[in-house]
């Protein structure tokens, strides 16, 4: 049993064969039942991966998610690919330090 120590990317994990606790069936329901979240968690509360397998899902590789909840009967997800906008603002920040 392999831990995703400090892994934030979905592909990765999956990839790499790590442990992965299958939180498919709330993104499913947060596509389907909402209009706008703000993702307000403490710091290391798994934030990054979220949208991480927010972004592969909406780029439509349904490769990964196979054996989660999402791809099974029970969920009518369609696996097209949608645009997808991600901003990092870890990468602003380290870049304005070293202006």
């Amino acid at each position: 049993m392999r831990l995703p120590i400090g892994i934030q990317s979905f592909r990765d994990i999956i990839e790499g064969g790590y442990v992965y606790a299958d939180k498919t069936q709330y993104i499913y329901r947060l596509i389907q039942d909402g209009k706008y979240y703000f993702l307000s968690r403490p710091r290391r509360f798994g934030k990054s991966l979220l949208v991480d397998t927010m972004n592969e899902l909406f780029l439509g590789n349904h490769k990964l998610f196979k054996g989660l909840w999402i791809s099974g009967k029970d969920a009518s997800y369609d696996f097209l690919s949608y645009p997808v906008l991600r901003s990092v603002s870890s990468i602003l920040i380290i870049l304005r330090m070293h202006l």
